[in-house]
């Protein structure tokens, strides 16, 4: 089953984010390549910058989802005020085989 992993950054964290990101960037290249990573990127703001994060997981349930959340090095940080879990159906434009 597909969950999104729905991360709203803390206000004023982009350096937060921007001293994890390549830990970031590597843990969900692992995610990709043991084939759990569905896509991913940033929320952005008004203003331009990263503000949260969108990443969407393959996992058998709702646990195995918040185990990938929280290994995070972005969560692990403490760089989102919340994330919020939800099981997703994709519908339109799913890649074949998804």
């Amino acid at each position: 089953m597909i969950f999104t992993l729905i991360c709203k950054d803390k206000p004023g964290n982009v350096d937060v984010r921007l001293a994890n990101r390549p830990a970031h960037v590597d843990y969900l290249m692992a995610l990709d390549k043991a084939g759990k990573l569905k896509f991913a990127g940033p929320f952005i703001g008004e203003d331009g910058k990263p503000m949260g994060s969108l990443v969407a997981v393959e996992a058998d349930d709702r646990a195995g989802a918040e185990q990938i959340a929280a290994g995070d090095p972005y969560a692990k940080a403490g760089l989102f005020a919340s994330t919020e879990i939800l099981p997703w159906n994709w519908v339109f434009k799913a890649p074949e085989g998804n």
